[in-house]
């Protein structure tokens, strides 16, 4: 029975109902030992079967597992025993994801690893368990969850939105539930303190407030010292324990008191739940533990300990009553003792478990056992438990004898942490494997010490000082690391150092790589590169990886061809949704955003940035944070977002500037410039403008300054700085000049004539344009020209169709500026259709995108890492927005 609870009871209710409404949530309950929680994970067991959902629809299904200190380190097994009973709804999940969970749970061969894909698969399983009544997971003891398990339930916690799924977690001291809603549960007050031990104990009244005061309100406490005291005691005629027992203290005594079997068998159970196992291991044991002869049979030890009340036996499993009576029984063992305990039953079990317990039962280096830990490691690693993988691989090094394979193992626990999300902890294993490495000299490690090093500068690209991430990686000499220092020194704007790696690459055999990196630096230095990033462009076709595709759009955009770029990027991002590309795919949609935006598909840009901001920060990709920051705002800018717009570009700039990341702080110093030219504010907008031209490595970039020359010279014409604008379109011109696309062979024709005030130059530019943005924006400047020339039939046309592209884009500001010349050239037309896509959320239009390509409610939830239900949740909600029924019909609309 429960004593008190009223808030915590009431919370428990609203997340029940929530969920049976098909709205599903997390909360997590958070407390010492011993303060109810686990009763409160039973209230909520206890209302889920007993409460019927909505219709005709039965009680909630529950899920439940608890987390078990002596499995925290075997990968996904708290997830296993939480999705057990579900396992048959695997195949109704999208393919990927059916494989990459039924790996992770060990169910069948697991695919190349992906922790975002087993997350993913998570969430859809829990939806698909949740038909027709609604879902209940229970998670007890989440302090003690294996990390890939914790890992991809929380994944699952933040987004279970539009699912009928509540989940209830418990758990004590500081882990880290990120994201998930907390409920501190507390002492109970005095009142209630008072009924609980009432109904235990005849106790004195002045005994029941002392003992609620001293405990805190703590129920177990409560219990357990009142079940200690004596008669005298409990009616006040004996001075209560000073101090009372807590924690660990509360079953000490009654440990102590066991036989010495009783004991050795509870400190099994301990790092061990399987009874038969237990009991073999205790017999093996037997006589090897001091005062053992005459011992009772394995059924008078399991008495023995049952009759204690501190073990419970079912389904061939031994469980302790609580989490603090292990502790106790761990507490009381030797060191000697232990791992003897863990020898024993590292000979009665397999692969991973045996592995953990040889390392437990380790006391100095021992290869084999390292080579075992290590080999599981490799296994949990490949179902995409990295973070589990890294602990072993941690510990696989401190077994090593071999310096220089202890580094290595090192530096393969650096790349687990890495990809699992946890930055600090690979950058810990990575200075040790470093340490180890320079200590036995380059000339017999340098392979290893290059791959350090390439790890070291990819941590830092990342997440870190991108100027630093170019020092590291420009030691290496391999064409690999000269690319990653290529792409750092890209990141940060550095221009002599682009050249540099450039050169030094050119020295290595041709191949698509070394051409694309020496003919970037080539394009920096004199301008000769043109030859060796075409070559390497006509190989773009071959291309199926996201990283080359990257490169191949870098040699893209050298070449002035921003909409061949924007192409190839579209390309890269979808070759990373397909082949779960651990880690790549926030920084693949930076690029997959920029080049949305490029095509003037703002909405789409808007969604995927959305997306990549979400899986940077799950990832722990802070400078991939900024670059999304960064595209967001330039779109709040187009759309004429102003306070968006700046609180967005400010917290990339936090980032970006301290960092260094040119490229990232030079776009959003653009989205502020485009703000205000948006909003006719020109001198201010020049000035912008003019300050990214001048803004040195680490604070700019040069790309930045090419690609927003058309957007200052137009600033500058308005601002009446004509020279300004003369120079600006001098320098464009030398950067267009091996450009031979129409996109960008338009808005040179549209640079020029700003300058000149030719008409034919315009209409040029008006017949080459595809991106409708653009394209709009140089209908609107010719709009503006025909009318001050005393031509407003003409002008009409013109600022009529500038507006009416504004309108649809939902670029705002463009569109009130549209429409007012519109006004001064004698028309007053009625608003034009908005874009259908303006009438979307982000997550609404990606998934409305994908389906109008012709992809299933399976295929889009694998791709954006959704449930199916999801999927057709968001499907029912975008049909009548759009005032269409058909799936048919979004492919015609969009």
């Amino acid at each position: 029975m429960l004593y008190g609870r009223v808030a915590e009871v009431a919370a428990i209710e609203a997340l029940l109902a929530s969920a049976r409404a098909g709205e599903g949530r997390a909360l997590a309950l958070r407390g010492e030992a011993g303060i109810g929680k686990s009763a409160l994970l039973d209230l909520a067991a206890s209302l889920a079967a007993h409460q019927r959902g909505h219709g005709n629809a039965g009680p909630m299904r529950v899920l439940r597992a608890s987390g078990i200190e002596s499995e925290s380190d075997l990968a996904f097994a708290a997830l296993h025993q939480l999705l057990h009973p579900v396992t048959g709804l695997l195949d109704e999940l999208p393919g990927p994801q059916r494989d990459a969970l039924s790996g992770a749970l060990g169910l069948a061969a697991a695919p190349a690893g992906d922790r975002f894909l087993v997350s993913a698969g998570v969430l859809s399983l829990l939806a698909e368990a949740a038909a027709p009544g609604g879902l209940l997971c229970l998670v007890d003891d989440v302090q003690w969850f294996d990390r890939a398990s914790a890992d991809a339930l929380l994944f699952a916690a933040r987004r279970l939105r539009t699912e009928g799924v509540a989940m209830l977690l418990a758990v004590r001291g500081d882990a880290v539930l990120k994201g998930v809603p907390e409920l501190r549960v507390g002492g109970l007050d005095e009142e209630s303190s008072g009924r609980l031990l009432a109904a235990a104990v005849t106790v004195a009244p002045e005994v029941r407030t002392r003992l609620a005061a001293l405990t805190g309100g703590n129920p177990l406490v409560l219990r357990e010292i009142a079940a200690s005291l004596s008669p005298e005691q409990l009616a006040g005629r004996a001075p209560l324990p000073d101090p009372l027992p807590g924690g660990e203290q509360l079953f000490g005594e009654q440990v102590a008191r066991l036989s010495t079997p009783a004991r050795r068998l509870l400190l099994l159970a301990s790092v061990e739940s399987e009874l038969a196992m237990v009991l073999r291991a205790a017999a093996h044991l037997a006589g090897s533990w001091p005062d053992s002869p005459g011992e009772p049979g394995a059924d008078g030890v399991l008495h023995e300990v049952e009759v204690a009340g501190l073990v419970t036996v079912s389904d061939g499993m031994i469980r302790f009553r609580h989490p603090l009576i292990r502790s106790a029984v761990y507490a009381a063992a030797t060191s000697v003792q232990l791992r003897a305990a863990h020898a024993a039953l590292a000979a009665l079990v397999d692969d991973d478990r045996r592995a953990l317990h040889l390392a437990a039962a380790t006391v100095g280096r021992d290869e084999n056992v390292a080579a075992e830990l290590a080999a599981s490691a490799e296994r949990a690693r490949a179902r995409g438990g990295y973070g589990d993988a890294a602990t072993a691989l941690a510990r696989s090094a401190e077994l090593t004898p071999d310096p220089l394979l202890r580094a290595e193992r090192l530096k393969d626990a650096a790349t687990a942490a890495w990809l699992g999300g946890r930055p600090g902890q690979a950058q810990t294993h990575l200075a040790e494997a470093r340490e180890l490495a320079e200590s036995h000299g380059p000339v017999e490690h340098g392979r290893l010490l290059e791959e350090l090093a390439q790890l070291r500068g990819r941590f830092e690209l990342n997440s870190g000082d991108a100027a630093e991430a170019v020092r590291i990686l420009a030691s290496g000499a391999s064409i690999a690391m000269l690319a990653d220092a290529s792409e750092a020194a890209s990141y940060v704007g550095d221009v002599r150092a682009i050249v540099e790696l450039g050169r030094r690459a050119r020295a290595h055999p041709t191949g698509f790589l070394r051409d694309v990196v020496t003919g970037i630096g080539a394009m920096l230095e004199d301008g000769t590169g043109a030859e060796l990033l075409r070559g390497a462009l006509a190989r773009a076709g071959e291309l199926t990886g996201a990283a080359e595709l990257l490169w191949a759009s870098a040699a893209a955009s050298y070449l002035g061809e921003a909409d061949v770029s924007a192409e190839l990027v579209e390309r890269a991002g979808r070759a990373a949704r397909v082949s779960g590309m651990v880690g790549q795919l926030p920084v693949v949609l930076e690029f997959v955003s920029t080049g949305e935006r490029f095509k003037g598909r703002l909405a789409e840009s808007a969604a995927i940035a959305e997306e990549g901001l979400e899986l940077a920060r799950e990832a722990g990709y802070t400078n991939s944070v900024a670059a999304h920051l960064a595209n967001l705002a330039v779109v709040s800018a187009l759309r004429g977002e102003e306070e968006q717009c700046r609180r967005q570009a400010e917290e990339a700039l936090a980032i970006a500037i301290p960092h260094r990341i040119g490229l990232r702080a030079g776009v959003a110093a653009y989205a502020l410039a485009m703000l205000d030219l948006g909003l006719g504010r020109y001198a201010a907008a020049h000035a912008r403008f003019t300050a990214i031209t001048t803004a040195g490595p680490g604070a700019g970039h040069p790309t930045v300054v090419w690609r927003s020359t058309p957007d200052r010279v137009e600033a500058a014409v308005a601002a009446g700085e004509h020279e300004a604008a003369r120079e600006a379109l001098a320098a464009y011109e030398r950067w267009a000049a091996h450009a031979t696309t129409d996109e960008s062979l338009a808005l040179l024709a549209r640079c020029r004539a700003l300058l000149g005030g030719e008409s034919g130059l315009f209409e040029e530019a008006l017949r080459r344009h595809g991106e409708p943005f653009e394209q709009a924006r140089t209908a609107l400047l010719y709009g503006e020209h025909l009318r001050r020339a005393q031509q407003p039939g003409q002008a009409r046309h013109h600022l009529r169709a500038a507006w009416e592209t504004f309108e649809r884009l939902g670029a705002a500001p463009w569109a009130r500026r549209a429409q007012g010349e519109l006004r001064a050239a004698g028309e007053a037309a009625g608003r034009p259709e908005s874009d259908a896509a303006a009438a979307l959320t982000p997550q609404e239009l990606r998934i409305a995108l994908l389906v109008a390509e012709g992809a299933s409610s399976k295929e889009v939830a694998a791709r954006l890492f959704l449930s199916p239900r999801t999927v057709e949740y968001h499907l029912y909600k975008i049909y009548p927005k759009l005032g269409i029924t058909t799936r048919t019909e979004l492919a015609r609309l969009l």
